[in-house]
């Protein structure tokens, strides 16, 4: 795809019907109109499982909405939704949009207090999992006075709805006419995400924020019906809404759905090679991964366009796979609470290390504390503007918690809690989380800078960089290393590291305190965990 930037922002708009649900108005309309797969279900060795058609996708989650009618749930009850990448999730999700309760998926690592926490503290009607997660509710289910129906995938429990009973029981026709209406404003989905400092915050999404990934479709992701894509992503995260579910919907295209833990690298490829995926999208820390392998074997001959989300990318990983795939590498920045706001899109220069320019029907922009716009190559927080008609696939706050909804959104804009800056032609820089960013010595130094030129290192394989508390310069840069194959860590290899950041970027970015990691910690999404280095070095 290639167009006219400047010309698509100043003429695009994006309105969304005022009853749509994309249950019925995507994919059951898709279901009618072509015969083909959505689903490419592989198992945990990459193996081929089934093919799951629109048709089947339309007619299973019809089967669960009229289960769960059957079992008296109504429009605007929460849902916890906890199950990998298996075809059953998309019929829960699914069901549940077309009857008009609420899903609230959650990842595969959920704990059984943070079950008990999610259930209560949404009032959660019912819950959906696996015998993975099915004890850990069966030993919390006492405390959780809301809920009144069980059902487990896979799997037979006394007390529980059997989910493949419930669809084999259950009529896979239902319209509009035979439930409660739903306007395109009416709750969807609640995501749950974590803040470093409190429990985590309910994000509500609506009906209409399905529809407004056409913008992350049409632009970062370039999707076209025949496309095979692949997105690395749990289902408990809003990454899997971008990658697994509404733009590829959207575009018609079919979905690659990797029930596998963890990341093998040898599995991974053979994936792409086998099924041909045509669009692709990794985490920086995979494609880091790659970039370090022999990628000379594989036949990446299907692939077609690249994007990446979670943290800025390195130039040299975006280099190695560029060589060896012959695509790009197109960053792409959002939250759970919107949609893709800003992003490198197909046929616009990429300048390695920067998330883009925003995206056509959004005003993204670089603002300090008052909500003033900043210079050209100030840090700042990334807003998005607050404007009339409502910014697309903008949540409009967070699920019962007026006060940290009035944190965000104040001085007619949405802080997202990210700082960046903005270059003189208008792409901007990801610098960190508004509590990421180092200050020392009266510098305010971004840690993606120099994880950047750490990263270029040949002893190098990953690093992560934090601030540590010094009582002279006020902070001081910390780098937490994992060293790459075939190095062993002493004091000779720091102060080499330390003047290679030096001669890479400015002198007062290097990191005056170097410590190596055998890992890092990281989300399952694959975004290192910057809190958790920094909590553990205040117990130090």
């Amino acid at each position: 795809m290639s167009f006219d930037y400047e010309k698509i922002r100043s003429t695009f708009v994006l309105e969304c019907p005022e009853n749509f649900n994309f249950a019925f108005d995507v994919m059951s309309k898709r279901a009618e109109e072509v015969d083909k797969i959505a689903l490419i279900s592989i198992d945990n060795n990459g193996d081929h499982l089934k093919d799951i058609t629109y048709k089947e996708l339309d007619n299973f989650s019809s089967k669960f909405a009229n289960a769960l009618l059957g079992l008296g749930v109504s429009k605007n009850d929460n849902i916890l939704v906890v199950l990998p990448r298996i075809p059953e999730w998309y019929f829960s999700l699914f069901g549940c949009a077309k009857m008009g309760a609420v899903a609230m998926p959650g990842t595969n690592l959920l704990t059984q207090n943070d079950i008990e926490y999610r259930i209560n503290v949404s009032g959660a009607k019912a819950a959906i999992v696996t015998e993975a997660h099915a004890k850990f509710i069966e030993n919390i289910k006492d405390k959780c006075p809301t809920l009144e129906n069980l059902i487990i995938v896979k799997g037979e429990k006394p007390g529980w709805h059997s989910f493949e009973a419930l669809c084999l029981d259950s009529s896979d026709y239902i319209d509009r006419t035979m439930v409660q209406e739903t306007a395109s404003s009416d709750p969807m989905l609640i995501y749950f995400t974590s803040g470093s400092t409190a429990m985590p915050k309910m994000v509500e999404r609506d009906h209409a924020y399905a529809f407004s990934h056409i913008i992350t479709k049409s632009f970062w992701q370039d999707l076209k019906a025949a496309d095979i894509h692949w997105t690395l992503t749990d289902t408990g995260w809003a990454k899997a809404a971008w990658g697994l579910l509404y733009p590829q919907l959207l575009a018609g295209c079919s979905i690659v759905l990797f029930d596998g833990e963890g990341f093998d690298l040898e599995t991974h490829l053979k994936i792409i090679e086998r099924y041909k995926v045509t669009t692709f999208c990794a985490p920086p820390t995979i494609y880091r991964l790659m970039a370090q392998a022999d990628l000379s074997k594989v036949d990446f001959s299907s692939i077609r366009h690249c994007f990446g989300a979670g943290e800025p990318l390195n130039p040299e990983a975006m280099r190695v796979w560029k060589n060896a795939t012959g695509c790009d590498i197109y960053d792409g920045y959002g939250q759970t609470e919107t949609i893709n706001i800003v992003a490198n899109f197909p046929g616009m220069e990429i300048r390695p290390g920067s998330m883009g320019k925003p995206c056509p029907g959004l005003t993204v922009d670089i603002i300090d504390d008052a909500g003033n716009i900043l210079g050209d190559d100030e840090i700042g927080h990334i807003g998005v503007k607050i404007t009339q008609p409502y910014p697309p696939g903008l949540f409009n706050g967070y699920y019962r918690d007026d006060e940290k909804t009035k944190e965000v959104f104040k001085n007619g804009w949405y802080y997202t809690g990210d700082t960046a800056t903005r270059d003189c032609d208008g792409y901007i820089w990801f610098v960190g989380r508004s509590d990421d960013v180092i200050s020392s010595s009266g510098y305010r130094i971004s840690p993606f800078e120099v994880e950047s030129a750490l990263v270029e290192h040949e002893a190098v394989a990953e690093s992560a960089v934090i601030a540590k508390p010094d009582t002279l310069r006020g902070e001081i840069v910390k780098a937490c290393i994992v060293l790459a194959e075939g190095y062993e860590p002493s004091d000779e290899l720091v102060i080499n590291i330390q003047d290679f950041v030096k001669r890479h970027s400015a002198p007062y970015k290097y990191p005056r305190e170097v410590e190596f990691f055998k890992t890092l910690p990281k989300t399952i999404s694959g975004k290192i965990r910057r809190v958790e280095l920094r909590e553990n070095l205040n117990k130090t």
